[in-house]
């Protein structure tokens, strides 16, 4: 019988769905978490291995000779050494799209909070503020409509193209930064630069994979492009943002406010400079994670490991 074993399987489903469709495909072994110096231990009966975080290098990978293909429970797949993995004759997959709705969500709710501030209200009145308002209604701070407003999407698959639907449904302007405008071009969406992008926004928004040209593209030159009033939204990946810029920016009232699902380092290190900073939402890289996209992520991998076992490969990386 195959051996499948999963790494990392607690954030994929910490126990509110069903590993049925693994568990169908041969002997699926699951941990929840797997710490470093236990990954070779546990990879090493496998012929089948799936990882969220866990990472597969190059010196892991040359001591499994059982191992015929990996399947990484997430779309980003910098966690597997794929080139190490081809040498060695190890297929690599990935799952894409599977969050696309979650994500999308998620860039609205973080916006819409920075926008209209329904949480901060909602606590005053529990706190006792309305009850004690000379007046009827009263606001905390200035709110914003999105409509008419410009939101820039940098990097435009399949997250930011739903991220563009919902935009334009709210009346929003938008303007994306994108490496293959012609492929993607839709209505309503006006590809720019992405200088053009910061600048002309009242939010921004960031869903590109993180590669060695754009580590670190949200700095303090580019965030001086773009207006105090505007916006910045991160779920895309925490290497994008250089992160002391950011609450310097936030600090100094350079743009209106950040919120973000995403750092450099996660879990991050206690004193991450933009835990508490100003003006900053900040949640626990958890966009993806609503019931239905892992649901769709659970399925999705099993249809990963069917295909090879059938002698094809779907979700192929590299």
């Amino acid at each position: 019988m195959i051996n499948i074993t999963l790494l990392d399987g607690h954030t994929t489903n910490p126990g509110d769905l069903s590993w049925s469709p693994l568990e169908a495909l041969g002997h699926l072994t699951i941990y929840d978490r797997t710490p470093p110096g236990q990954v070779l231990e546990r990879a090493a009966g496998a012929d089948i291995l799936l990882t969220n975080k866990t990472v597969l290098d190059e010196t892991i990978l040359s001591q499994l000779p059982r191992l015929r293909f990996i399947s990484v429970m997430a779309t980003g797949y910098n966690v597997v050494d794929v080139e190490a993995a081809r040498s060695l004759g190890i297929a690599v997959s990935n799952v894409v799209g599977y969050a696309a709705n979650s994500v999308a969500q998620r860039v609205f709710s973080l916006l819409l909070e920075l926008a209209d501030r329904p949480a901060a209200h909602s606590a005053d009145v529990a706190a006792g503020g309305w009850q004690s308002s000379p007046d009827w209604s009263y606001t905390l701070m200035p709110t914003m409509e999105l409509a008419g407003k410009t939101l820039g999407i940098y990097g435009f698959g399949q997250i930011g193209q739903r991220v563009a639907d919902i935009a334009l449904a709210f009346g929003m302007e938008v303007v994306a930064c994108h490496k293959h405008p012609e492929r993607d071009a839709r209505p309503g969406v006006r590809f720019v630069s992405f200088e053009e992008m910061m600048a002309q926004s009242d939010a921004v928004t960031f869903h590109a994979p993180l590669t060695g040209a754009n580590s670190g593209i949200v700095n303090s030159a580019t965030l001086a492009m773009m207006k105090p009033t505007a916006f910045l939204i991160n779920t895309g990946r925490g290497g994008l943002v250089v992160e002391a810029d950011l609450k310097n920016a936030l600090d100094a009232g350079t743009i209106a406010g950040a919120g973000l699902d995403v750092l450099s380092q996660e879990p991050p290190a206690q004193g991450n400079v933009l835990i508490g900073a100003k003006n900053c939402l900040i949640t626990p890289h958890n966009a993806w994670a609503t019931r239905e996209a892992r649901q769709r992520l659970l399925w999705e991998s099993a249809e990963n490991v069917r295909a090879f076992l059938d002698g094809k490969q779907r979700n192929k990386i590299g």
